[in-house]
């Protein structure tokens, strides 16, 4: 289980002002209480068959019957939380079990699911992985339910009108498809704010790298309010170039030096990789293109 991100954690602390470590202590630990809450209903919800809203669907004599206050022990502190009862005594939740007090350690799984704008099935994974057990994918679907606005509050929260920088790239990774492992990829924008702090602007999942696909991604951005960006560092991902040109068409490109560094790594014998590496450094290093070119014959 991965923790959150310095990005993340900023965002956080800029979207909320806070003014000391004890409010954003406070903060999570609102979060926390509010998500285990809702889990808890949710679990009832399964239990009986119908929401709280919706009794005309109701097909058991069975029924809510209030709630028990019970404090837990978390890494947070001490959080008071409402067991929600049925009048048949039947409901036992799975997230808080009846004599179980202490949680210390599932606060990092839940606020990681508000924070890191994971997709649905991520979620039913990390939700299987707090529980322990393997849960009836209605009870998975209807806690889902319940967390996912919050994830998409952050998803399409507003942007800053500019930013003089933006950096995009991508984070491979392997999922399970229908019996097989295949590699996706998940699209990191991450821009700098005028004051200089670095902000998370989204996470994209494509299969396809195409100037549709970064249209979109740009098109996002822009309903967000991002009107004008300054400069993009960006890899020469198909379609990207087009996409930018398109809908911020001031906007300055320049290819990742990295990425172009291993590009030219590629043609380097390995035997003379790290020497070349080193003398490398004083062309991307130099002050300006004249200098880079003699520098770059001196490597020839």
């Amino acid at each position: 289980m991965s923790t959150l991100t310095k990005e993340q954690i900023r965002d956080i602390i800029k979207g909320n002002n806070f003014k000391s470590v004890g409010e954003i202590s406070a903060y999570l630990k609102d979060i926390f209480k509010d998500l285990i809450q809702e889990m808890l209903e949710a679990e009832l919800e399964i239990e009986l068959g119908y929401s709280k809203n919706d009794v005309k669907n109701k097909t058991t004599d069975n029924s809510r019957n209030g709630y028990n206050q019970k404090t837990i022990k978390t890494e947070f502190g001490e959080i008071p939380i409402q067991i929600p009862r049925d009048r048949n005594g039947e409901f036992e939740p799975k997230i808080i079990p009846k004599y179980q007090r202490n949680v210390s350690g599932i606060e990092e799984k839940i606020i990681s699911l508000y924070a890191r704008g994971m997709s649905t099935r991520d979620i039913e994974e990390q939700i299987r992985e707090l529980y322990g057990i393997n849960i009836s994918a209605e009870m998975v679907s209807k806690i889902t339910e319940r967390i996912v606005p919050e994830i998409r509050e952050w998803q399409q929260r507003p942007l800053e009108p500019i930013y003089p920088f933006i950096f995009m790239d991508a984070i491979n990774y392997k999922i399970r498809d229908d019996g097989h492992i295949v590699n996706r990829a998940a699209y990191v924008v991450l821009g700098v704010t005028i004051d200089g702090t670095k902000d998370i602007l989204g996470i994209w999942i494509g299969e396809n790298e195409t100037s549709k696909f970064w249209l979109g991604v740009m098109n996002d951005l822009k309903n967000r309010g991002v009107e004008d960006i300054l400069l993009f560092c960006v890899d020469g991902l198909t379609g990207l170039k087009e996409a930018i040109n398109a809908a911020y068409p001031k906007a300055e490109i320049q290819r990742c030096i990295i990425h172009q560094l291993r590009n030219s790594f590629k043609y380097v014998s390995y035997k003379d990789l790290k020497e070349f590496s080193k003398d490398f450094k004083n062309v991307y290093n130099a002050i300006n293109e004249e200098t880079a070119m003699e520098k770059l014959e001196q490597v020839k």
